[in-house]
């Protein structure tokens, strides 16, 4: 049984939820969320302010969905009344990053300056060596800032590269002489 489905969900004030199809939207204070979801096998009820979700078959399938539904609704709503925010931190002699227009500008040891672009939706500051990524959608936030840090992992010797905020990166001891 799914725990996560089985809970209701109470939608806040100044926050609308609407279900036409297989469409899911939010509407709230800080923005719109549209996404599209396999409605066809989990049903989304909303009453008094309260949304439930229950699954329309007994199959694996459907059973499997009905707690990642639930999810995708719970950081929708809360994505439209709370931004979600993600630092990453850039350690490295000479690494820096700036944003130039809609382009985040890294320079991280290679012998050209790395460009990603910034998709719609997405807040990028670059402070020092501090990139801070903030949005409502909770998945493009993640995804984005995963993409940022793929450019250049930490590695475990120096540490240099592109981390989390709260990573923890394990140190190994070098090369040893006799």
């Amino acid at each position: 049984m799914s725990r996560i489905g089985k809970q209701k969900i109470e939608i806040p004030e100044k926050t609308e939820v609407t279900v036409s199809g297989n469409e899911v939207f939010v509407k709230g204070p800080l923005g719109e969320l549209k996404k599209d979801l396999k409605l066809d096998v989990i049903k989304i009820e909303i009453k008094d302010r309260i949304v439930s979700f229950k699954p329309l078959e007994e199959t694996v399938f459907a059973r499997s969905l009905w707690g990642t539904v639930a999810s995708h609704v719970a950081n929708m709503i809360e994505g439209v009344n709370k931004v979600y925010e993600k630092k990453l931190i850039i350690e490295g002699v000479g690494f820096k990053s700036e944003v130039k227009g809609e382009k985040l500008v890294m320079s991280l040891g290679f012998s050209h300056s790395v460009e990603i672009d910034i998709p719609k939706g997405l807040e990028v500051k670059a402070e020092k060596n501090v990139i801070t990524i903030s949005g409502i959608d909770k998945e493009l936030v993640g995804q984005w800032t995963a993409t940022v840090r793929s450019k250049k992992k930490p590695e475990p010797y120096k540490g240099k590269g592109i981390r989390y905020s709260d990573e923890v990166v394990r140190r190994k001891q070098g090369k040893k002489s006799v």
